[in-house]
Protein backbone atom coordinates (compact mmCIF):
# COMPACT_ATOMS: atom_id res chain seq x y z
CA UNK A 1 0.00 0.00 0.00
CA UNK A 2 2.87 2.37 0.78
CA UNK A 3 4.30 1.90 -2.70
CA UNK A 4 0.92 2.74 -4.26
CA UNK A 5 0.67 5.93 -2.20
CA UNK A 6 4.20 7.02 -3.14
CA UNK A 7 3.68 6.17 -6.83
CA UNK A 8 0.38 8.04 -6.89
CA UNK A 9 2.00 11.03 -5.20
CA UNK A 10 4.47 11.21 -8.09
CA UNK A 11 2.35 10.12 -11.05
CA UNK A 12 -0.76 12.23 -10.46
CA UNK A 13 1.12 15.58 -10.36
CA UNK A 14 3.03 14.58 -13.51
CA UNK A 15 -0.29 13.79 -15.21
CA UNK A 16 -1.71 17.12 -14.00
CA UNK A 17 1.36 18.91 -15.37
CA UNK A 18 0.91 17.24 -18.75
CA UNK A 19 -2.82 18.04 -18.88
CA UNK A 20 -2.39 21.70 -17.94
CA UNK A 21 0.34 22.07 -20.55
CA UNK A 22 -2.21 21.16 -23.22
CA UNK A 23 -5.11 23.30 -21.95
CA UNK A 24 -5.45 26.51 -19.94
CA UNK A 25 -8.94 25.42 -18.87
CA UNK A 26 -7.43 22.42 -17.13
CA UNK A 27 -5.08 24.66 -15.16
CA UNK A 28 -8.01 26.82 -14.05
CA UNK A 29 -9.94 23.68 -13.08
CA UNK A 30 -7.03 22.42 -10.94
CA UNK A 31 -6.74 25.82 -9.25
CA UNK A 32 -10.50 26.02 -8.59
CA UNK A 33 -10.45 22.52 -7.10
CA UNK A 34 -7.57 23.57 -4.84
CA UNK A 35 -9.55 26.56 -3.58
CA UNK A 36 -12.59 24.38 -2.89
CA UNK A 37 -10.43 21.74 -1.18
CA UNK A 38 -8.80 24.39 1.00
CA UNK A 39 -12.18 25.73 2.07
CA UNK A 40 -13.53 22.25 2.84
CA UNK A 41 -10.35 21.18 4.66
CA UNK A 42 -10.19 24.36 6.73
CA UNK A 43 -13.89 24.36 7.54
CA UNK A 44 -13.89 20.76 8.75
CA UNK A 45 -10.77 21.33 10.85
CA UNK A 46 -12.09 24.58 12.33
CA UNK A 47 -15.54 23.21 13.17
CA UNK A 48 -14.02 20.09 14.73
CA UNK A 49 -11.72 22.15 16.94
CA UNK A 50 -14.57 24.52 17.82
CA UNK A 51 -16.79 21.60 18.83
CA UNK A 52 -14.04 20.21 21.05
CA UNK A 53 -13.65 23.57 22.78
CA UNK A 54 -17.42 23.95 23.25
CA UNK A 55 -17.76 20.41 24.61
CA UNK A 56 -14.70 20.89 26.83
CA UNK A 57 -13.49 17.52 25.59
CA UNK A 58 -10.05 16.02 25.88
CA UNK A 59 -8.34 17.57 22.88
CA UNK A 60 -5.76 14.97 21.86
CA UNK A 61 -8.11 12.01 21.83
CA UNK A 62 -11.15 13.72 20.33
CA UNK A 63 -9.49 15.64 17.51
CA UNK A 64 -8.34 12.44 15.85
CA UNK A 65 -11.96 11.70 14.93
CA UNK A 66 -11.60 14.29 12.15
CA UNK A 67 -9.38 11.79 10.32
CA UNK A 68 -12.42 9.52 9.95
CA UNK A 69 -14.16 12.11 7.78
CA UNK A 70 -13.69 11.02 4.13
CA UNK A 71 -14.28 14.55 2.81
CA UNK A 72 -11.49 15.84 5.03
CA UNK A 73 -9.14 13.13 3.77
CA UNK A 74 -9.98 13.68 0.10
CA UNK A 75 -9.58 17.46 0.39
CA UNK A 76 -6.26 17.07 2.18
CA UNK A 77 -5.01 14.53 -0.34
CA UNK A 78 -5.88 16.81 -3.25
CA UNK A 79 -4.13 19.74 -1.59
CA UNK A 80 -1.01 17.61 -1.15
CA UNK A 81 -0.99 16.47 -4.77
CA UNK A 82 -1.77 20.00 -5.94
CA UNK A 83 1.18 21.39 -3.98
CA UNK A 84 3.54 18.94 -5.67
CA UNK A 85 2.00 19.81 -9.05
CA UNK A 86 2.54 23.53 -8.38
CA UNK A 87 6.14 22.96 -7.36
CA UNK A 88 6.73 20.99 -10.56
CA UNK A 89 5.03 23.70 -12.61
CA UNK A 90 7.16 26.46 -11.12
CA UNK A 91 10.29 24.36 -11.55
CA UNK A 92 9.75 23.48 -15.21
CA UNK A 93 7.68 26.32 -16.68
CA UNK A 94 8.05 29.47 -14.61
CA UNK A 95 11.21 31.36 -15.52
Amino acid sequence: MKIIIIATTLLVPILMLYLQHNSDKTRHFFNAMAVISSIVFGSIAATSIYQIIVDDAVFMTTIHAVFLNPLFLVAGAYMGVFLIYQLMYFTFYDT
